[in-house]
């Protein structure tokens, strides 16, 4: 996920990747601030949350629990 210190979206998306994951043991979740990148930051200032799977963007801003269970299945 990629995201900023501060930014309840994220807190949100945060905790929601979290439970949707108990279902997943073998998946990690990473997280990255946006403020230590650059070129993020340039790109994503205004769509975070950012959640990526496999390196490809799943979703911005809202994460449907639904929808990611279904992508990680």
């Amino acid at each position: 996920m990629l995201g900023k210190p501060g930014c309840h979206l994220c807190d949100d998306a945060r905790a929601v990747i979290t439970e949707v994951l108990t279902g997943f043991p073998a998946v990690t979740f990473d997280e990255k601030s946006i403020l230590d990148d650059p070129a993020l930051l340039d790109e994503y200032a205004e769509e975070i949350p950012v959640v990526l799977i496999d390196g490809r963007v799943h979703t911005i801003w809202r994460v449907d629990p639904d929808r990611l269970q279904a992508a990680l299945s």
